[in-house]
């Protein structure tokens, strides 16, 4: 029999908090905004998607006076990678579509978008849905990164769902689950096979947000969650006075949660990647700049700090992006020859036949990265760029320059380095109260996209920087978020990631702050997640959330 902790037990009795527009049920008054287009490459979306491109922008308002629907069937995925509050999605849809009517019927699709083409499913009942709500993880109905993009799978799910009677789909994913659920959406419309696909807003990583959908949930409880774990760290480092701390979180395209984290705790270094990019930062650059705080403060008596680095930073420094890409073609040319290889030969190879730059930044990478460079490769060849260890590559790297610096006299102290890695901490967390109650809106507002007759639409939850009372529902169109990019030597629509905007309210607070927390100990502790007590410790919303809205 499985036990539950008492927290467990307690935030089961939670009841999240709703938007007013939704108060009454899931049969609201739609109001319409003009038609929209698309984020970029317009005339390339419009042509692609001819049935879905243009639908106006949608809000909700409460309508007491409504009457029931009739009772339909639904289909519910998780798409990705697991992030907090998912659950609570699928709760809140369920919820949603009894208030339609009482014999609505939801089916959860097992493993992600394969159980829709495998036809794998389990009716969702309100036992099962009770004893998951408030709770994180995906566990419910499982995962999977399946992508959605042929014809012969948009068929399958079409057969599929006509055996259960299934007349809408919500697709919860990031921004390629959401791709795929508005390429199924046109494909229905333009084939007038009567399924509604509805999408919602789900990824840690926070690249997926716009003036609609402020926040893809999860992303305020996993930063809860790092922000508690790197604040110990800080207590620590302050307290033994002997360890630079090196912490690498999640974020491969973008690093939002690294920004976050920083504003939350004020560590002495936090890199963004995107200003490393826009800047054309050098490896050597990062560097010496980490080693010219780490000097400063062994100055003034601190041989300790703590140092946030994102994910995805390697991809971003434009000697290293060139380099991989140089690796990958170097590998995939001599495949057969380099699987013959032992691995330090691999790295000789590598060493020989790269060009005279990119042999150089090769050889100026601790051993250790070499080898993961050149051993680590995905089934088609490539690096396997989130399996290197860019935070011992730093802490190595500094160290070594360092040495050179204590050389040279311009620095004294000493450098012991901690290195950590928080990822899968944060993924399946239970959900703050904030991430409760806005996946819980975002699916109960999803059952509103769909008994408004809605498909190819995102759900959305706005003003959420206020109480759940002023929050606003609604819905956009997929289509409104799409550009084109070239992936595996094609074209393809894709939602447009939100990277940090380095012009935008965070980053510029962050780079107002950052050399004052690089040379003090101004570290702040955030604590755990909490669920119980006065507002202004349970409610919170994110730093980048206020400082995006203007709220401080």
């Amino acid at each position: 029999m499985n036990q539950i902790s008492p927290l467990q037990k307690a935030r089961a009795a939670y009841a999240p908090k709703l938007p007013p527009a939704l108060a009454h049920g899931a049969m609201v008054r739609v109001i319409e905004g003009a038609p929209t287009t698309a984020v970029a490459d317009v005339e390339k979306i419009r042509e692609i998607f001819k049935t879905t491109f243009g639908s106006p922008a949608l809000t909700f308002e409460a309508d007491p006076s409504a009457k029931g629907g009739k009772a339909i069937n639904v289909g519910v995925i998780l798409s990705g990678g697991q992030a907090p509050g998912g659950h609570n999605v699928i709760a809140g849809l369920f919820d949603g579509l009894k208030s339609i009517h009482p014999d609505c019927r939801l089916y959860g699709f097992l493993k992600g978008p394969d159980g829709l083409v495998r036809d794998e499913y389990m009716e969702l009942t309100s036992d099962v849905i009770d004893a998951y709500r408030n709770t994180g993880g995906f566990d419910m109905i499982g995962s999977g990164r399946t992508k959605l993009e042929t014809d012969e799978q948009f068929e399958a799910a079409r057969r599929n769902c006509e055996v259960l009677g299934i007349s809408a789909l919500v697709i919860i994913g990031g921004d390629d689950s959401n791709t795929n659920a508005c390429m199924l959406a046109e494909y229905f419309k333009s084939n007038n096979i009567p399924i509604q696909v509805i999408g919602c807003p789900k990824t840690i990583d926070g690249d997926l947000k716009n003036e609609w959908i402020e926040a893809s949930f999860g992303f305020d409880t996993a930063c809860r969650v790092y922000s508690e774990l790197i604040g110990n760290i800080g207590r620590d480092a302050n307290s033994a006075k002997k360890y630079w701390h090196f912490i690498k979180l999640m974020g491969r395209s973008a690093s939002h949660i690294a920004l976050e984290c920083a504003l939350q705790t004020q560590p002495n270094i936090a890199i963004i990647s995107e200003e490393v990019a826009a800047k054309k930062m050098t490896l050597a650059k990062i560097v010496e700049e980490i080693a010219v705080v780490v000097a400063a403060r062994a100055a003034a008596g601190m041989n300790f700090g703590v140092a946030l680095i994102p994910e995805g930073l390697i991809e971003f420094v434009p000697e290293i992006k060139v380099l991989i890409a140089e690796l990958n073609d170097l590998l995939a040319a001599n495949a057969a020859k380099v699987d013959a290889m032992e691995k330090s030969d691999k790295v000789a190879f590598a060493a020989e036949n790269l060009s005279a730059d990119s042999a150089a930044v090769f050889r100026s990478l601790p051993a250790g990265i070499q080898m993961q460079l050149c051993n680590d490769r995905d089934p088609h060849g490539n690096v396997q760029v989130s399996l290197i260890e860019t935070e011992k590559m730093l802490a190595e790297m500094v160290g070594t320059r360092l040495k050179a610096m204590k050389a040279e006299g311009s620095y004294n102290g000493k450098f012991s380095t901690q290195v950590h890695f928080f990822g899968y901490e944060g993924r399946c967390a239970a959900p703050s109260n904030f991430d409760a109650d806005y996946c819980y809106s975002l699916g109960y507002n999803a059952s509103a996209l769909i008994a408004a007759g809605r498909t190819g639409y995102m759900s959305s939850v706005r003003n959420t920087t206020k109480p759940a009372s002023e929050w606003i529902a609604g819905g956009i169109p997929i289509t409104m978020m799409m550009n084109i990019e070239r992936r595996h030597g094609h074209d393809k629509p894709v939602i447009q990631k939100a990277l940090v905007k380095l012009d935008g309210a965070p980053f510029e607070y962050f780079a107002a702050h950052r050399a004052e927390w690089a040379t003090e100990t101004a570290y702040v502790y955030p604590g755990p997640i909490q669920y119980f007590g006065p507002s202004e410790v349970c409610d919170l919303v994110t730093k980048t959330l206020m400082l995006e809205r203007g709220d401080k």
